[in-house]
């Protein structure tokens, strides 16, 4: 049978634990990741803020509200880190993603 696998998201790097909650939820297993404020990601602040700023600026010329959506709580960002990692236009990588509960 499967297994729910629930994760502490504290302290971890965030590409390293999205890879393996990725892998998991494939797998079939339903996974939780919980204390998502708590992940970290590697290298400079500063850099690390400006590459997110950058990310806020793409927007739809013609309607904005139209997407791309900027999550900005950590648990969306962790989530939308994990749907990059899955086939989330197949019905295998939406059925994976249905698998995942993320929470701050």
């Amino acid at each position: 049978f499967n297994k729910i696998l629930i994760l502490d998201g504290r302290g971890h790097l965030l590409g390293r634990l999205a890879a393996i909650v990725a892998k998991q939820v494939l797998l079939g297993h339903k996974v939780v990741v919980v204390r998502c404020e708590g992940i970290n990601i590697s290298g400079n602040f500063y850099r690390n803020k400006l590459k997110y700023l950058a990310f806020l600026r793409k927007r739809m010329n013609t309607n904005p509200s139209r997407g791309p959506y900027h999550f900005r709580a950590p648990s969306r960002i962790f989530w939308r880190t994990v749907r990059g990692m899955l086939p989330h236009k197949t019905k295998r990588g939406q059925a994976a993603l249905d698998r995942l509960k993320v929470f701050d």
